[in-house]
């Protein structure tokens, strides 16, 4: 097991029938993926293990659920972060799924209260996306256009210049946007945790938008159907056209995800956070202020400025 080092060659019984029982668990009452069931094994195999490593002199003290309490959790965190150099990605995971065990252990009364109750997780430095230049949103433009239906170009434009999430545009209808003269807004109804919310168009959108729906047929569902099939546009076809453009452009790095970014960071530069906040439907400004943290290149030119040479 990464980053720890074993004085037996296996666990305890009691410790393999604890998981036995912990698994047996999430496979007949969750509905979760055979591989995160195989996370779930290998975290709490992981904690055991170096619980009953921690405990070992001559003798194999066995696992009890009952002997550990927060002071132990506590340090098998810290013991993760600083002898075992985990990542806090990796740290968390375990931590996690700890927690989930215990509340699991607890709701079974093996156990009188939840000892993971009180541990914290490792705190996680956001790191800002990479940004898409001017130059290349100009170059994956000029891809579009010259290669593109006017569907793919009401697409590209939309994410560039509202921020809308891949399945939220999959899943917009024709009487989600509403245009008037001067202005206009389209409505998201599949946003994250099904929050619903307005977001406005501005002139580039609202002409684009118009010059498509004069010709998406009557009746249409989506306001973006599949091409092949006249159903849904899958995230998955959504993803995989943006690549297509993408390659035409000679673009590298760069994914549909990017295009949301691109609209974070333009708008960041002149937008309160908690507007941006809104129009992009986060839930917290920790996530929006991603928009507004310097890259490691701001920082490098920063350094540079006072160099000798």
């Amino acid at each position: 097991m990464e980053g720890l080092k074993l004085n037996r060659e296996s666990l305890s019984k009691q410790g393999e029938k604890i998981i036995n029982d912990f698994t047996r668990m999430l496979e007949t009452e969750e509905d979760l993926k055979s591989k995160t069931i195989r996370e779930y094994r290998g975290d709490l195999k992981h904690f055991i293990a170096w619980f009953e490593d921690e405990q070992a002199s001559e003798e194999i003290i066995p696992f009890r659920i009952e002997d550990v309490a927060t002071p132990t959790i506590i340090r098998y965190r810290d013991v993760m972060q600083k002898e075992m150099k985990l990542k806090p990605a990796t740290i968390n995971r375990r931590l996690i799924t700890l927690k989930r065990f215990f509340e699991w252990a607890a709701a079974q009364d093996l156990i009188s209260r939840d000892p993971s109750k009180p541990v914290k997780l490792v705190p996680e430095e956001k790191t800002s996306p990479r940004q898409m230049t001017e130059r290349e949103e100009a170059a994956l433009i000029a891809a579009v256009e010259h290669n593109g239906s006017i569907r793919d170009q009401t697409i590209i434009t939309l994410m560039l210049h509202t921020g809308l999430r891949t399945m939220e545009i999959c899943d917009l209808t024709p009487d989600d946007v509403v245009i008037g003269k001067r202005s206009g807004q389209v409505i998201v109804r599949s946003g994250k945790r099904s929050k619903q919310r307005e977001v406005p168009l501005n002139i580039t959108c609202r002409v684009m938008l118009e010059k498509y729906l004069a010709q998406l047929p009557q009746g249409s569902t989506y306001l973006f159907p599949s091409e092949k099939t006249g159903n849904r546009l899958t995230e998955r076809a959504l993803r995989h056209l943006i690549q297509k453009y993408m390659k035409l452009a000679r673009l590298e790095g760069l994914s549909a995800h990017d295009l949301r970014h691109r609209f974070g960071y333009v708008m960041a530069e002149n937008t309160p956070l908690h507007r941006l906040a809104q129009i992009m439907g986060h839930d917290s400004l920790d996530t929006t202020m991603i928009y507004v943290k310097a890259t490691q290149a701001d920082l490098q030119k920063e350094v540079e400025k006072i160099a000798w040479q």
